[in-house]
């Protein structure tokens, strides 16, 4: 049976880990969906380059029953989302990793995605790979030197120069 993941971008994305994601799951024939982690659509890349998304995140609340995954495709996220956490892109953003989660999908991500995952509350003692800075804010697992690791459901890398060893295998259980 076809996969399908829903990608989250946050606003600025990292443009090299989102492209690397988007590019294996469309050389793999994973479904997927880019959903803005913003009010529109509308995201910029770390080094500014424009892209539309397929839809907001407010609008995957409720759909999580169509995916298999969730990926979050880190940028400026720790620093953004610190400043914008009470925003309700945001909020929709953490109301939609809680339900993945609580469904026992697969979440993914590089870079801060782990301390996301633990902002959520859903790392339940998994052993995640994550940017040496976001390491120490991980709370709700443990945090490993490695540049990627998997456990459980979760599919985590170090940053976007270590995905080349982790979407090998993200990809093997999507496709």
């Amino acid at each position: 049976m076809k996969k399908n993941v829903a990608v989250l971008a946050v606003n600025p994305v990292n443009g090299a880990g989102l492209f690397q994601y988007i590019e294996t799951f469309f050389e793999c024939g994973i479904d997927f969906k880019v959903y803005a982690v913003a009010d529109s659509r509308e995201i910029r890349t770390n080094s500014g380059y424009v892209l539309c998304a397929d839809d907001v995140v407010a609008n995957l609340a409720g759909k999580e029953d169509e995916f298999d995954a969730l990926v979050f495709a880190c940028g400026d996220a720790v620093p953004v989302f610190a400043k914008y956490a009470d925003e309700p892109y945001n909020r929709s953003m953490m109301d939609v990793i809680r339900t993945f989660a609580a469904k026992g999908k697969i979440l993914a991500g590089h870079c801060a995605a782990a301390l996301i995952f633990d902002k959520a509350g859903v790392l339940d003692g998994a052993r995640v790979a994550v940017h040496p800075l976001a390491a120490p804010g991980i709370k709700g697992g443990t945090a490993v030197a490695g540049e990627s690791s998997v456990d459980s459901h979760f599919y985590t890398a170090r940053d976007e120069k270590c995905l080349y060893l982790l979407l090998p295998e993200l990809a093997g259980v999507l496709s």
